[in-house]
């Protein structure tokens, strides 16, 4: 009890751990089993799925150190607003992470497409590289002579799109009702809120696997359709991999606050997740706006 008021008055030093190091080996294997695997070596996923699995160790035991240390009351004011500035810088990371990926789609949209077909000082770039060509996104019609692939079509907006629009935002919805339950002490509020969330989650990204299925599949549409199929995977990929995650941090809050976790004053886990799947809500929307729309 003295040790925990004590850090009320004092940031609180953690011991020496192993987590740092663990993580280091693991990200490190996964980089040397993925550059084996992409060089069609035999034991290339072996190292992958080695690396993984020490990854998710690491994650389990460094996030459940940190879980115990804040149940005990160890955590102060101090430590609070440190994880407070952590998880918003690293929100911001994400967000330059999609912007980079939002600026390579607006470049070829905006600028590459109209320049090969002749607009602007660009002209003789039309006239050298692709004669033929006419600027008309999505494009699809690509050059044969260079290995690419055409796709029959593009996923329409108004199917899987906007019913996935709906669920994100509808599950925006939940993680707040639930957030409201736990600062006026309904428990049972705050579980069925998470649950729901964890289960939209859940049917978001089932349903963009089918998406994904239907567009190999039925459309061609591939990552070597040219600039749109690339643009195309890496926005809806990446932010898919992100809703994946969310998901799986809401099913731990979730399994804390069945165990009786947080407090109205006290519950920063619960808030960070809830600001992640926030942000990953915005990102869909100009997802579904500038990808699957405009």
């Amino acid at each position: 009890m003295a040790n925990a008021q004590a850090a009320h008055h004092h940031y609180f030093v953690p011991e020496a751990s192993k987590w740092p190091i663990i993580a280091t080996i693991s990200i490190f294997t996964m980089f040397v089993g993925g550059a084996l695997t992409l060089n069609n070596s035999g034991i290339g996923p072996e190292i992958l799925g080695a690396g993984f699995i020490l990854f998710v160790y690491m994650l389990f035991g460094w996030f459940g150190d940190v879980i115990r240390e804040s149940e005990k009351g160890i955590y102060g004011e101090w430590e609070d607003t440190s994880f407070r500035m952590g998880m918003m810088w690293f929100i911001f990371s994400e967000v330059m992470f999609f912007a980079a990926f939002f600026g390579a789609l607006f470049y070829a949209r905006v600028l590459s497409v109209p320049w090969l077909s002749g607009a602007g000082a660009e002209a003789t770039t039309h006239a050298v590289l692709w004669p033929e060509f006419l600027a008309d996104w999505p494009l699809l019609k690509l050059p044969s002579d260079y290995g690419f692939s055409e796709a029959k079509d593009v996923i329409g907006a108004w199917g899987v799109p906007a019913l996935n629009t709906a669920i994100l935002l509808a599950s925006g919805g939940t993680v707040t009702w639930a957030h409201w339950g736990l600062q006026t002490k309904n428990r049972g509020q705050l579980i069925l809120g998470l649950a729901m969330t964890v289960a939209l989650g859940a049917v978001f990204v089932f349903m963009q696997a089918e998406e994904y299925s239907h567009a190999y599949h039925e459309l061609g549409l591939t990552m070597n359709t040219g600039i749109y199929g690339a643009t195309f995977f890496l926005l809806t990929g990446f932010h898919g991999f992100h809703v994946t995650m969310g998901t799986v941090m809401l099913a731990v809050i979730l399994a804390r606050s069945i165990r009786g976790h947080f407090k109205p004053e006290h519950h920063f886990a619960f808030e960070a997740v809830a600001w992640y799947w926030h942000f990953v809500d915005v990102v869909w929307i100009g997802l579904f706006i500038f990808v699957y729309w405009i």
